[in-house]
């Protein structure tokens, strides 16, 4: 269940400078470092070392993955960073069901109303936290209909919460029996 939480913008931006300032320094370092190791150990010096250099970087590439995945994304200076990226998921998977969740919003689902509520409050939060209110204003017609349907249907205009089993619960209700 991810939960859209209202941050401070100038906070959130500069966390995230500091967090992806950090991970390309542990990326750069450990590239750099390995490259120069594998060449040293296996390289020689009338031939080219390009593999060698390319070993050591694709080594560092995927050492410093596993470093963000396991140890650097539960500390508190990768929180603003990691709420970023939770955000942008979880409406990238309602985007990528999006002719279900408005087929689901035409027909009057309360599951497909509730994402699509989300999903507009998302998009205003990862707009607000990007700094780029003008994409939000394009949608503001289609927004302000939804907001209005969905209280006429007597249902919570406040979806701050994305629940990934209504997007399942939606999307085996459109495949029909042989799904």
């Amino acid at each position: 269940m991810f939960e859209i939480r209202h941050v401070d913008t100038q906070q959130y931006r500069q966390q995230t400078r500091k967090s992806t300032l950090i991970v390309a320094l542990v990326f750069a370092l450990l590239a750099m470092s390995l490259s120069a190791i594998a060449v040293a150990l296996f390289g020689s010096a009338q031939g080219s070392n390009f593999r060698w250099n390319l070993g050591g970087v694709l080594l560092g590439l995927a050492i410093s993955i596993a470093l963000v995945r396991n140890v650097f994304w539960p500390q508190p200076w990768m929180a603003s960073a990691a709420y970023g990226w939770q955000l942008k998921r979880s409406l990238m998977k309602i985007t990528n069901a999006m002719h279900q969740v408005e087929a689901g919003v035409r027909t009057g689902s309360p599951a497909a109303m509730k994402l699509l509520r989300f999903y507009h409050l998302g998009l205003g939060e990862m707009h607000r936290l990007d700094g780029n209110p003008q994409a939000l204003n394009d949608l503001g017609g289609q927004v302000d209909q939804h907001r209005q349907a969905m209280l006429e249907m007597g249902l919570s205009i406040d979806q701050y919460q994305f629940d990934p089993a209504w997007l399942e619960s939606l999307q085996q209700g459109t495949r029909g029996p042989s799904a």
